[in-house]
């Protein structure tokens, strides 16, 4: 993870730097301004909008008794958005307009919710995969009854103790 968010954080500004410097020459200094300032403005509005329209499918959901899995995802997918268009930057602008799109937003969250379920899979049980969940266990009646003995070095190894 570390060697990604390091390679991120050294290729994400060199693209930046040298899309601004294509655009500049390009447009002039002051249109690329413009457009890296109007972009934050409408994106951040654009984010707003969308979240309050995700937070009200999420109380939607819950009012059904439903869990609002995709929607929890997709409002942090426009929280990522939003970072994205605030920060200045062509390709970051182009990243975060991806995410604000309800269509590709939602292909991205599906995407993320299966890797995480593969993953919570194969995560259970300390590493080893599993066919079933604990709450599976009690429904089936997997209950496991057993007895212990407590043995202290320091007194008579064949007296049994009684915790409190």
């Amino acid at each position: 993870m570390f060697p990604l968010l390091m390679l991120l954080f050294i290729v994400v500004p060199m693209v930046e730097i040298g899309l601004f410097i294509q655009v500049g020459g390009l447009l002039g200094l002051w249109p690329t301004i413009a457009i890296v300032f109007f972009t934050a403005v409408i994106g951040a509005s654009l984010v707003r909008s969308q979240g309050i329209a995700t937070l009200t499918l999420v109380q939607s959901k819950l009012q059904q008794g439903e869990m609002p899995t995709q929607e929890i995802i997709e409002g942090m997918l426009l929280a990522v958005a939003g970072v994205l268009l605030l920060t200045p930057g062509f390709m970051t602008d182009a990243l975060g307009l991806i995410l604000l799109l309800p269509p590709s937003r939602a292909k991205v969250a599906q995407i993320l919710m299966q890797k995480i379920t593969l993953k919570s899979n194969f995560t259970h049980f300390g590493g080893g995969f599993s066919h079933h969940h604990h709450s599976d266990d009690a429904a089936n009646g997997d209950v496991f009854d057993g007895e212990y003995e407590r043995k202290d070095n320091h007194s008579d190894n064949n007296s049994n103790h009684r915790l409190p």
